[in-house]
């Protein structure tokens, strides 16, 4: 049976921290949770990996361009703080209704509140950031899932969306994806390649107002 304690606003398993063979520490560089290409991947530190650990984060690594693809969490607040590199923070405040997007280099951070909808850019190669959760075990709810899963006669039938056009566009989409655009995208001739990429989605994209600290 397992005891959850509440220490400073943080829940401990008191029972995981009473057992004789307790370890404190853990190398979040061991798990890998997700690998797009030998620059930019994610590895992890969980309750998995560190069954004492009231948090967790995952490391993640990124070149100019990549994109933390946009999702939200269902249980979970999240704090990003960047180590090296620069990245763009979008997050969208459901009670303004509008997005708010930062950008952010070594030694600062973000909060992205529990379900709110996000993604992170980022601005230069080398770009290595940590994403802490409050909890041992975030939920990831994926946008690629949604559009994938989301038919389009149900986006016909609730925003007047041809429905067959939607399907068309997002019928590349065949797992989730994490780190993007998809290796995939370039072999299709659907994405610039590269840092030429982040240029297009800048350039083609008006940019909502970025704060800068």
């Amino acid at each position: 049976m397992h005891t959850m304690t509440k220490k400073g606003g943080v829940y401990m398993n008191t029972s995981v921290l009473q057992s004789p063979s307790l370890n404190l520490a853990g190398d979040s560089t061991r798990t890998l949770n997700y690998q797009r290409d030998p620059q930019n991947y994610i590895t992890q530190l969980f309750a998995a990996q560190l069954p004492a650990i009231p948090t967790g984060f995952f490391n993640v690594h990124m070149s100019t361009g990549i994109v933390i693809t946009p999702h939200w969490h269902t249980n979970a607040s999240e704090l990003v703080f960047v180590i090296c590199g620069k990245v763009q923070a979008s997050v969208f405040n459901p009670f303004s209704q509008k997005l708010l997007t930062y950008e952010l280099v070594p030694g600062q951070a973000v909060v992205l509140p529990k379900g709110w909808f996000h993604w992170i850019v980022a601005l230069t190669d080398g770009t290595h950031l940590l994403t802490i959760f409050d909890k041992p075990t975030p939920d990831i709810v994926y946008g690629s899932d949604f559009l994938r899963f989301l038919p389009g006669s149900m986006m016909e039938l609730a925003y007047c969306v041809n429905g067959n056009a939607y399907e068309n566009v997002v019928a590349p989409i065949q797992e989730s994806v994490i780190l993007g655009p998809p290796t995939w995208c370039n072999e299709k001739g659907q994405h610039p390649k590269g840092t030429a990429s982040y240029k297009h989605y800048y350039t083609e994209h008006p940019q909502p107002q970025t704060y800068r600290y």
